[in-house]
């Protein structure tokens, strides 16, 4: 599948089968997540593959009881190990990183035939606490994945005229 299908192609999945997502697939993914590119190419990431139903549900619950989390084959969470870098901008490297891999590996599985949905809330000391994540390490997102039992809905999009300057911003 070429990017421009698999960016067409990507919708948020809250429903998934109950089918084991391939391995080969799994590795494709996080390989896609390894070669993102990140500031200073350091990689101030890991990836925690979790697959045991009793902290999927521990997932879900502290994704505020998101329960779709839970029922997914796999939840990847996204964790930045430099978590108070900021970049000269003045924004936080840990959070850009991070969106760069976590957004290569969510079209990855629209590649694989998979599907994901970026998960940004949660509660950021319970999922440390299932995981065994230092709390020197901040969690950037939840990441279920598997086969999706849904069908997405009508893509809304502004048209490129209202979100694209040219040379000077505008309202």
């Amino acid at each position: 599948m070429d990017i421009y299908r698999a960016i067409k192609n990507r919708y948020s999945v809250r429903d998934y089968k109950l089918e084991p997502v391939p391995k080969q697939s799994l590795e494709n993914i996080l390989s896609a997540g390894r070669l993102a590119p990140s500031g200073h190419n350091k990689q101030p990431w890991k990836f925690v593959v979790v697959q045991n139903e009793d902290k999927k549900r521990k997932l879900a619950r502290a994704a505020h009881h998101q329960d779709f989390v839970g029922q997914a084959p796999i939840v990847i969470v996204a964790v930045g190990l430099e978590p108070d870098y900021v970049m000269s901008c003045g924004i936080s490297a840990c959070a850009v990183n991070l969106a760069i891999a976590v957004s290569h590996m969510i079209l990855a599985a629209v590649a694989e035939g998979l599907g994901t949905c970026w998960i940004g809330a949660f509660d950021q000391n319970q999922v440390r606490d299932v995981l065994n994540i230092p709390e020197k390490y901040k969690v950037v997102a939840l990441l279920p994945l598997g086969f999706p039992a849904d069908r997405p809905g009508p893509k809304i999009r502004k048209n490129l005229s209202e979100v694209v300057c040219y040379d000077d911003f505008s309202e």
